[in-house]
């Protein structure tokens, strides 16, 4: 027994867990990045690093990695999770919505990168063949590295996540194209994409019709234990079916999540699989940083950064201009386009793919999985950049005067300062009442503190704001962003700080009004209810219908979508859903 005991696969779980539980915590005692942290221990315990001197020092064995291929699976399952935990965070209404930022936002960035690299790596004498397939492995980036950090609400996480997605969602097409141009023929391709749909749709109706009684049942015994195995169980079996199929796993694992998000179990699943998706993925970077040949880098070095920076100064230019040319600020586009500016981890398949298809030689794919290797060890480090360039912008705000806020506290709490939370501002302030307001656009902060408004950057996103906002000294809160996912989140988050605080929230419509207020606010005022109303009212009067009537029956159908928000939302008192106006005169 004590043998088995002390094999490689022992040793090597000490090394993660010894990273994990002991160098980690100790890297953010200093402020360093645990993705740097993860890393540089990939790269300390790895072949090139330690596990070089295990011959000259035997007793270096129980402090490096001593079979690399080993941890592979490992970090594959860290991806899977992390790709099942984003399908959580979705559904499919949420994706619905997003489908221009995701196929047309991001197939257009995706293109564009891969043109622009391509014909790069043309001028430099690639072959049309090896261009092509190195131009759209590096034009990928990490949804391990990058989503972590921007979260998948907020600005960054909006203007990330659509990106990202696509990206993961085109590996499946991108090793298909390998193929077919590798000889493989658009026979086989077809048929694998045959095969792929039939499996996604029988995941589909499968899982509609087992997961809610699946988890029910795991719901009933109590056990946490149980409903992780659940969990996991649906989460990898998922990804062996697509990889099965021809698909790539990461697609089963989305699909999973997404299925798993229309059920009322998501919250306990996402909070049960979250500590194994952490360290999964950290002996995902762990693998990253092995994939270093130090010596190889301190010889070639010029050579790779060059290489390394005109990826990152090409996706970065283009992603900027793109998220700015779709409205958002140049310090969300820029820091955006930084954070996807490295290659990801779907590149090292790609290029995995590309030298086995004999399209790109050995030496290539080598020199291009180091400049990946580099750069996914950098991108944090690129991220403090954006940072420093997100400040640079937003000092034409905070060059305007301080906001002064009283020590009695800022009275009441604008999140969100766009047209809704501007006349928000203005009432107040004619009923002569303290109030604060915090947007995430530097924009609108500089336009509102220009026009005398009390308005301050800050990403609601980030919980430290949150509890430096100092909830127990704030009247009321008012939740005015357009964005349904994001303002029910702030809304739980708010809520668990601050039980007896007045919370209100600007809803889209009904069925989201219904969904706030079961995440704990005060009131939810939808926007389409009421204008919808005025219109009917509006149209009715003037096509020559008495006034009484028309007036009766509006109240009527605001009765009845009240109801409605009540039921859903199980109030017990009725949601005040009303309209305070004039007498209005007929013409």
């Amino acid at each position: 027994m004590a043998g088995e005991l002390g094999g490689d696969g022992i040793s090597d779980a000490l090394v993660v867990l010894g990273a994990a539980g002991l160098i980690i915590p100790a890297f953010a005692r200093v402020r360093i990045s645990p993705v740097i942290g993860f890393i540089l221990v990939g790269i300390a315990v790895g072949p090139a690093g330690l596990g070089a001197l295990v011959d000259r020092h035997p007793w270096l064995y129980h402090v490096t990695i001593t079979n690399p291929a080993a941890m592979a699976p490992i970090a594959e399952i860290g991806i899977v999770l992390l790709l099942f935990s984003i399908g959580l965070e979705l559904s499919f209404r949420r994706l619905w919505t997003m489908r221009a930022s995701v196929f047309g936002s991001g197939s257009i960035q995706l293109l564009l990168c891969a043109i622009l690299l391509g014909a790069a790596l043309l001028i430099t004498g690639q072959p049309v063949g090896a261009a092509v397939a190195i131009s759209l492995a590096i034009a990928l980036s990490s949804t391990a590295l990058v989503l972590p950090i921007t979260g998948t609400d907020g600005p960054l996480g909006r203007g990330a996540f659509p990106l990202l997605l696509l990206q993961d969602l085109a590996l499946v097409p991108i090793v298909f194209a390998l193929g077919a141009m590798a000889g493989g023929g658009l026979g086989g391709v077809g048929r694998t994409a045959l095969l792929g749909g039939l499996t996604v749709i029988a995941m589909f109706g499968a899982g509609r019709a087992v997961l809610p009684r699946l988890f029910a049942q795991a719901a009933r015994t109590k056990s946490p234990e149980l409903f992780l195995a659940a969990a996991l169980l649906v989460a990898i079996t998922a990804s062996l079916a697509t990889a099965a199929a021809g698909l790539s796993p990461i697609v089963g694992a989305l699909l999973a999540g997404l299925l798993i998000a229309e059920t009322a179990y998501v919250e306990e699943v996402e909070n049960i699989v979250r500590p194994f998706q952490g360290l999964a993925l950290g002996v995902f970077l762990i693998t990253v940083g092995m994939r270093l040949d130090l010596k190889a880098l301190l010889s070639g070095w010029p050579l790779l950064a060059a290489a390394l920076a005109g990826v990152v100064v090409v996706k970065t230019l283009v992603t900027a201009l793109l998220l700015r040319q779709r409205g958002e600020g140049w310090a969300v586009a820029i820091e955006v386009g930084l954070l996807l500016g490295s290659p990801g981890e779907t590149t090292l398949i790609v290029l995995g793919v590309a030298a086995e298809a004999m399209l790109v030689s050995h030496a290539d794919a080598a020199f291009w999985q180091t400049a990946t290797a580099l750069g996914m060890t950098v991108t944090p480090l690129i991220v403090r950049l954006g940072q420093i360039a997100t400040s640079t912008l937003s000092r034409r705000a905070t060059a305007l005067p301080v906001v002064d806020i009283d020590e009695a506290g800022p009275g009441t709490v604008i999140i969100g300062f766009g047209r809704v939370g501007r006349l928000v501002a203005e009432m107040l302030q004619a009923h002569d009442r303290r109030f604060l307001a915090l947007d995430a656009d530097v924009d609108c902060v500089t336009a509102g503190r220009r026009d005398g408004f009390p308005v301050m950057y800050g990403d609601m996103v980030r919980a430290d704001l949150i509890e430096r906002l100092g909830l127990d000294r704030v009247e009321a809160l008012v939740l005015t962003m357009d964005d349904p996912p994001l303002t029910v989140s702030l809304a739980k988050r708010v809520r668990a700080l601050a039980p007896s605080l007045t919370l209100i929230a600007r809803a889209r419509d009904p069925a989201h009004a219904a969904e706030l207020y079961r995440a704990g606010v005060t009131d939810a005022v939808p926007e389409t209810l009421e204008s919808s109303l005025q219109l009917s009212e509006a149209v009715l009067v003037d096509l020559g219908v008495a006034m009484g009537p028309v007036i009766a029956s509006i109240h009527e159908k605001r009765d009845a979508l009240r109801q409605a928000i009540r039921v859903a939302a199980d109030l017990e008192r009725e949601p005040r859903i009303r309209r305070i106006r004039g007498r209005r005169k007929p013409a």
